[in-house]
């Protein structure tokens, strides 16, 4: 069976050792004669695979127990008001940074809950990062909010913020792409659809010490605490999806983890970088010091080659590669699963798409 080379930027690829693996227990999920997504959510066997997911997942990030790590549904935009919902009841001033798309989003969610604070702001189309020492950050903010990369525009911040007031990060498109320090944070939230495994599924790490600050009127549903005291089966969870992250985290942990990941990844994003910045017809618009690795916008000399090169790349199995309509161009998100053939082929399509264009 033939395989493209999928740069979407989500739902994205998913490892092909997990989907031959999930395939060939489709039907009969170890002699139960019945698929995974058929068993009940209270049986033994489904209650045993999300706990191994969760006990893979902490050997993975290192995670103590004073997190709780919890499988939630509605993707991260659920979390977008979760946060305030679940964080406001210490004060209705709410910090964000202010680096993209994806955190304008968050920000206009939780106005809905409190007074929203802009702590720094990239300017028109990111290419930077204000740094920290020009953040005006509120004395009393119940929380501060980020996201370490924004999947559109490619800019991602590497350094984690300080900060006094609790630290809540959405990291959808960079967990699992690199070790992390998780004591460094109180509320990582992160949609599936990435790095970890189908669409639909949210994974949640949260500070246990955080719980007791929710608003009176938060949903049950939405309430990380209630959650977390129904071990993320307040109703019936994304069974499938969380077979198949659990079958994600020991893919990883077979590839030797997530140091042996933050190898593959760089050499991915310095061998895709190298390309365009070697070269004239190509370019790339944000600071290197800001460059993401999972996602790589790019733009053509000549604008009016885009429909072109997005036809023959897709001729040729490079598939997804149109930037966001926002930004247009081109954008190649490589996410674990991308492996380094996939990136090789792209490169070598970009020469030669070069050499006749250019």
């Amino acid at each position: 069976m033939s395989r493209v080379h999928n740069f979407c930027a989500g739902p994205a690829a998913l490892p092909r050792a997990v989907l031959e693996r999930a395939a060939s227990e489709m039907l009969d999920w170890h002699g139960s004669g019945m698929s995974f997504m058929e068993l009940s959510h209270r049986s033994a066997e489904v209650v045993g695979v999300a706990e191994e997911a969760e006990a893979a997942l902490r050997r993975l990030l290192g995670i103590s127990d004073d997190f709780a790590v919890l499988f939630a549904q509605g993707g991260a935009s659920t979390q977008f008001a979760a946060v305030p919902l679940n964080l406001g009841g210490a004060s209705r001033q709410f910090d964000y940074l202010n680096s993209g798309q994806w955190s304008r989003k968050a920000m206009k969610e939780a106005q809905r809950f409190g007074s929203v604070h802009e702590v720094a702001a990239s300017s028109g189309k990111p290419v930077s990062v204000p740094g920290p020492d020009t953040w005006q950050r509120s004395d009393d903010a119940a929380y501060l909010h980020y996201t370490p990369n924004e999947t559109i525009d490619g800019v991602e911040l590497h350094e984690v913020p300080e900060s006094s007031a609790p630290l809540v990060a959405d990291m959808s498109s960079t967990i699992l792409s690199r070790p992390i320090d998780i004591d460094a944070f109180d509320v990582i939230y992160a949609g599936a659809q990435k790095n970890i495994g189908p669409a639909g599924l949210t994974l949640l790490i949260v500070r246990r010490e955080l719980y007791g600050r929710s608003l009176e009127y938060c949903p049950a549903m939405l309430n990380w605490q209630a959650l977390d005291e129904a071990n993320s089966m307040l109703n019936t969870p994304p069974t499938y999806s969380n077979y198949l992250a659990g079958l994600v985290f020991a893919w990883l942990e077979e590839l030797g983890g997530l140091g042996a990941m933050a190898q593959r990844n760089r050499a991915k994003a310095e061998k895709l970088y190298g390309a365009i910045d070697g070269s004239e017809f190509y370019g790339n618009p944000v600071a290197p010091e800001f460059r993401s690795w999972m996602n790589v916008p790019f733009t053509l000399a000549d604008a009016e080659l885009d429909r072109t090169f997005l036809a023959e790349a897709e001729a040729q199995g490079l598939m997804n590669l149109k930037g966001h309509r926002s930004v247009g161009g081109m954008r190649a998100s490589i996410y674990n699963a991308t492996g380094m053939d996939a990136v090789d082929a792209l490169v070598g399509f970009m020469q030669e798409f070069e050499r006749r264009n250019g």
